[in-house]
């Protein structure tokens, strides 16, 4: 409020408190999406319909999406300790998978993203190639993706350029992956992205609306029935400081609280 620092630094700030590291791919620092504007040849910072909506989630950007999982959560009956729970997401908007894919280009991020894939890259279509295709995915288009971004998006322009000429697979449409596919704004110019990226997070509006946000990530609305109310319930074993696995004797169904976890990410402690 008294602008005496600023909305990356307070954010980075938060994930410290929550327990976010940038040492532990599982509980990386989550950082929002803040624009809804990737086709734009200009990028307008002064019209709040070039922002997403900071008030909720990703998996309820669009009202039809927000009905699907909201459908999903009053069809699945509560039954704890068991893989179909009462959840509206049963995927993470920040796992190591989605750190190791937006960072692919650049080592040691390369070879984590191969080994957690099985040794080699994913199917090229499913890589992270487009900053507009993978907003549509997450924000509206795709219902196992409600990622969120990395730190990464606002201060560093390297991830976004294949500089070490990785063979990442061809599309099924004939483009070969190279370079990360910028929005209009951009100019083709990863430095220019992260400028006026940065530029958004700190922008006035995002100012305004960015305590709405962390009250979903690390605030009240992250669990219980305000949780509920703001379609912003993820699987039971996402949260990681409800699970007590001292309690759990079976080693079957330890062993595979430890691997969805470590798979699929896990909620940062409420601030």
């Amino acid at each position: 409020q008294k602008r005496e620092i600023s909305n990356f630094d307070y954010l980075m700030y938060l994930n410290t408190l929550a327990g976010r590291s940038y040492n532990d791919y599982m509980q990386y620092p989550v950082f929002p999406w803040v624009l809804a504007d990737y086709h734009s040849e200009t990028l307008n910072l002064t019209n709040p319909h070039t922002f997403r909506d900071l008030s909720k989630p990703m998996g309820a950007q669009t009202v039809e999406r927000k009905q699907k999982f909201i459908q999903r959560f009053n069809e699945v009956e509560k039954s704890e300790g068991d893989l179909s729970a009462q959840c509206h997401y049963c995927t993470h908007y920040s796992s190591a998978i989605i750190v190791a894919s937006y960072l692919v280009r650049i080592e040691p991020f390369t070879q984590t993203f191969c080994s957690l894939q099985g040794g080699s890259f994913d199917v090229a279509d499913r890589m992270f190639h487009s900053v507009k295709s993978t907003w549509e995915s997450a924000s509206r288009d795709n219902m196992s993706d409600v990622r969120e971004l990395i730190p990464e998006f606002f201060y560093l322009p390297e991830f976004l350029t294949n500089a070490n000429h990785f063979e990442l697979g061809c599309m099924q449409d004939g483009t070969v992956l190279g370079d990360v596919q910028l929005p209009p704004w951009a100019d083709g110019d990863p430095h220019k992205f992260i400028l006026l990226h940065r530029q958004a997070l700190e922008s006035d509006y995002v100012s305004a609306h960015l305590h709405r946000w962390i009250d979903l990530i690390f605030g009240h609305k992250q669990q219980g029935s305000a949780a509920v109310e703001a379609v912003n319930t993820y699987h039971p074993y996402f949260y990681g400081d409800k699970m007590d696995l001292n309690n759990i004797k079976d080693p079957l169904i330890k062993s595979t609280i430890l691997g969805f976890i470590s798979n699929f990410g896990q909620i940062p402690k409420q601030v």
